[in-house]
Order: C-alpha cells, then structure tokens, then sequence
C-alpha cells in the first residue's frame, strides 16, 4: 500500500504543476486609462499687454540618452528628432491659445533672451505613452521649475473624429501651460514682471554693447542677474537695440513659419505612425508578457516532470515525469517563437519610423536677398544672422 501511494503522489503534483503553468500561461493583461480631459484655464484677470512675459520654447532634446531600460530597441532616433520639434510648437501653440502670456516663440537657440524659457525632454513616446521633462527659468537666471508630465492614452484618442479637434496628447500639453500659469500667479508679482522684461532687454543690449550695457546689471547674493540701474528710455543707444531687436523677432518669426510647415507636413504621417506604434506597442507588450508566462510555466512544468520521473518508482509515475518535461519544453519554445515574433514587430516599428523621416523633408526658404535651407542648420543660420544683426548695429551706432 505504501508503494501505490508513493507512485501516486507525484503523478498528482505533476498534473497540479501543469494545469498550473497552463493557467499562467492563459493570464491576459489589462491595462485602465483614463479618458478624463483637461482643458487650458485662460487667466480671468484683464492683465495690461506691458506684463505679459514673453516665452521662449528651445527645440526639444529627443532624449536618446535617457531612454529607459528595456526600450532601446522599441524606440526609432529619427522619430525621436522629429518629436523633438513636433512636441515643443505644440507646446508654443497651447500657450499662445491660452492668452495668458505675450509672444511665444519655438526658438532655434537661446541666443536671444526671453522673459521666460523652457527646455524639455522627451523621456518616452510610443503612440501609448509620453512623458516629457519640463524645466522653466526667466531672464534673471531664476528656475521656476521642473516637473515630469506623463500621459497615457486609449485607442479612442486615434477615432478620426477625435484627432480632428486635438492632437491625442493635447492634454500634456493643457497640463503644463496650466501649471506654467499657476506658479505665474502664486510667485511672480507685479514688480518682478517689470525686472524680469527689463533684464531681457538689457542682455540682449549686452550681446551687441557690452562696454555700454554690462554696468547696468549685476548678481545678487544666488547668482541670480538683478538690475543695478536702468539707462533713459530716450537713450538713442537703448533705441537702436530696440531696433534691432524687433528685426531679430522678425527673423526668429520667420523661423515659426518652418516650423509651421514642418509640423503640418509632419501631422499626418507622423499620426498614422502613432496609431499603428500604438497597436504594435500594445500587441508586443502582450507577446513579450506571454513569453514570460511560458518561460515560467514551461519551467516549472519541467522542474516537475523530472522529479516525477526520478522519484517515481513505477512505470506510469515515469511515463507522467516525461509527459511533463516534453509539456514544459513546449511552453519554452513557444516563448522563444513568442520572442521571435516580437522582434519582427520591432523591425516594422523601424521601417515606420524611416518612412516617417523621409516625408518631412527640410524646406527652403527665402528671406530677404537670400536663400535659407532649413534643416539640422536652423541653428547655424540664425548664428550667421546674429552677425548681420551686429553689423548693422555697429553701422548704424557709428552714424550718431
């Protein structure tokens, strides 16, 4: 009796362990997102034009530095570029949508200041998920902040009638212009609105006079540029880097008009790309959890079968300890066919991300006398305009 026991009691653990690794391998995921919309708050206050800060948005860094572990081979670099330029003029439209700031401008560089700058990261972005780091600063060198904003979306958000009226992560976008005004209203005051436009005008007066403009600025004890004085309002000095500086807006304005035309040639192709990441981010997800549900249950079973056919000491225990080894080695390569399949959908995320970079061609434009060629050079010509700008003002300063 002892023996039919013993005999027995493997073929039950077994039959446990496989009915075990089936039921984990059956699992599914779910994953809950919430569809709750947050709109833009437009400042109810009637704030006078003269203390409205200006903002300026830096062209994005796409992040590939920081790209989080595990997400290296699901994520396309040229797609990232492109984002880097997509993310932060959508940003730029929000805030001026709002109305509760001055000129917002996307800008190729922060060669000229701004009242207010942002810079941002994007930290992941997958047609699922984004997340993007946002630091904000002013003129003075004061950091207001920096946050991370996250957002996950549904296939909803993909529904033609959706994407007619927002971009799927418009409320990113709402999130930070909101929290943007917020700390506006609760730190910022009246007076230091005022310093905060006058030190935006005076280092910019120092890039093109620095003999004349450095004695008017000075630090205070956190590093932070404070005012010492201010020149006359009908200094003729003064008047020519207004000047100058309205033509400098003019060009950094024509800049916007790029970017414009590359976001509205980008749209659609960039949104199809985003729809069909955002399955294939779902879909591998699924595969990926599914092969290790299998690597897991195929372990176990085999664990389980080699015991039943090393500890039983009949026939049928050792026939069962086999079964149960062959059982889990099909669950492990089914993980391994699982993984392979994974891969294949990586490689199309690929051949999305490339087909998605040659649509958004660079363009050309033409800008006075001259032909501009924008592309990864937006930089460098607003560099070579920057000098013009000082030429002009040295001509026009050696006139007085």
């Amino acid at each position: 009796m002892k023996q039919l026991v013993t005999s027995t009691l493997p073929l039950k653990n077994l039959t446990g362990i496989i009915l075990l690794a089936l039921f984990v391998s059956a699992c599914g995921m779910h994953t809950v997102k919430s569809t709750t919309y947050t709109p833009v708050i437009s400042d109810s206050q009637n704030v006078p034009e003269d203390y409205l800060l200006d903002v300026g948005i830096a062209i994005f860094d796409p992040g590939i530095d920081e790209i989080a572990r595990g997400e290296e081979e699901t994520t396309n670099h040229e797609i990232r570029v492109a984002e880097s330029r997509y993310a932060p003029y959508l940003l730029a439209e929000t805030l001026q949508r709002s109305g509760n700031w001055g000129i917002v401008r996307l800008m190729p560089n922060s060669a000229s200041p701004m009242d207010v700058f942002i810079d941002g990261t994007i930290l992941q972005s997958n047609g699922e998920a984004m997340s993007i780091r946002i630091a904000v600063s002013d003129s003075t060198g004061r950091d207001w902040y920096t946050r991370v904003y996250d957002e996950v979306i549904s296939q909803f958000s993909y529904d033609p009638s959706q994407r007619q009226q927002n971009d799927p992560f418009q409320v990113l976008y709402n999130n930070i212009a909101n929290d943007l005004l917020m700390f506006r209203n609760n730190n910022i005051t009246v007076q230091q609105i005022t310093e905060i436009r006058n030190i935006s005008e005076l280092l910019f007066a120092q890039r093109f006079s620095p003999e004349v403009f450095d004695t008017y600025l000075g630090e205070d004890r956190r590093g932070n540029i404070q005012i010492v004085s201010l020149p006359a309002d009908s200094d003729p000095l003064l008047e020519r880097v207004r000047d100058i500086r309205e033509r400098d807006f003019m060009f950094i304005d024509t800049v916007q008009d790029y970017y414009a035309t590359y976001v509205r040639q980008m749209r659609l192709p960039y949104d199809s790309w985003r729809a069909l990441s955002y399955d294939e981010t779902i879909e591998l997800r699924e595969i990926q959890a599914s092969a290790r549900r299998n690597f897991i249950a195929g372990a176990a079973a085999v664990v389980g079968g080699l015991a039943a056919a090393t500890g039983g000491s009949t026939y049928a225990s050792q026939t069962a300890g086999i079964a149960g080894v062959g059982a889990g080695a099909y669950l492990i390569k089914s993980g391994f066919d699982k993984r392979a399949e994974a891969k294949i959908h990586m490689e199309a995320l690929e051949e999305l991300g490339q087909s998605l970079e040659d649509e958004v061609a660079p363009q050309v434009f033409t800008l006075d006398d001259r032909t501009i060629t924008l592309t990864g050079s937006v930089e460098e010509q607003y560099l070579q305009w920057r000098e013009i700008l000082a030429d002009l003002y040295a001509a026009e300063v050696g006139q007085l």
